[in-house]
């Protein structure tokens, strides 16, 4: 009944959902020379960055995979899931003008700051893709290649939009009451930015350690998408069913928390 109610309320004010990420993308690139263009730029610059002081400095060198897109496809997805999360939480405050004035479904803020985070993750995919045409050695078995399990590609792409959605709701909900969820959630995001093989190997934690980290969602996600690029393989059943346990609970989970408190938003601003 949630959901279902949450979709007709999308269908009648979809012209506003679509304004609100016409606006935001009007706000980021306001007065930008090249525009768009750094959705594409600024990944691979990173990426260059990064892959140089990893596998260069700290000699994080992987046999047998491409180390250049392994540290891409860790990038993006976690990327995509820092913009979404931090310019939801503050959705709802930065709108109450709006808000306050019409009746507008609450919701729809989180959702849209979502969207436009994916539209800019699709836009960082082109550089990945470029990165894996040019890179890897066949001889050396780090070549990537096109394979039939990219069709789970958009499943995976599903899962974290829906795991991402949730920790919005939830978020943008506790920023209303209590302003500090800003700063804990920058820190929070740190401690994940390290605690997800982003840019190292899991197998080089001791193997303790190797089940905790598995239990993180976003490794679920990003070894998902990893497994497809880098070994041309379908992911493990743990994977796919993780993956979108999580990412449905957390949605469901964050919508009904957002929706509890809601009506409680207007004393808090």
């Amino acid at each position: 009944m949630l959901i279902k109610n949450i979709y007709h309320n999308l269908i009648k004010y979809k012209f506003l959902l679509i304004e609100l990420i016409k606006r935001d993308f009007k706000i980021k690139y306001k007065r930008s020379v090249l525009g768009i263009l750094w959705s594409v730029l600024y990944p691979l610059l990173m990426m260059s960055v990064m892959a140089l002081i990893f596998s260069q400095m700290f000699k994080f060198n992987m046999e047998g995979v491409n180390f250049l897109v392994y540290l891409m496809t860790g990038l993006v997805m976690f990327g995509y899931f820092s913009e979404a999360t931090n310019s939801s939480l503050i959705s709802i405050v930065s709108n109450f003008s709006l808000i306050n004035k019409v009746y507008i479904p609450k919701y729809i803020f989180p959702l849209a700051k979502c969207l436009f985070a994916g539209i800019n993750f699709l836009l960082t995919l082109i550089p990945l893709v470029l990165i894996m045409l040019i890179s890897g050695s066949p001889e050396a078995g780090t070549k990537c290649y096109l394979n039939i399990y990219y069709l789970i590609i958009p499943y995976i792409f599903l899962c974290i939009f829906m795991f991402t959605l949730g920790m919005s709701y939830l978020l943008s909900a506790l920023t209303v009451f209590l302003r500090d969820i800003i700063y804990i959630w920058g820190i929070i995001l740190t401690i994940l930015n390290y605690v997800t093989p982003i840019f190292y190997p899991l197998a080089m934690l001791p193997t303790y350690l190797q089940t905790i980290f598995k239990l993180n969602p976003l490794y679920m996600y990003i070894g998902s998408l990893r497994e497809v690029l880098l070994f041309s393989r379908m992911p493990s059943t743990y994977l796919l069913v993780g993956m979108f346990v999580t990412g449905f609970v957390m949605m469901i989970f964050g919508m009904y928390f957002f929706r509890k408190k809601q009506d409680k938003f207007v004393y808090y601003m």
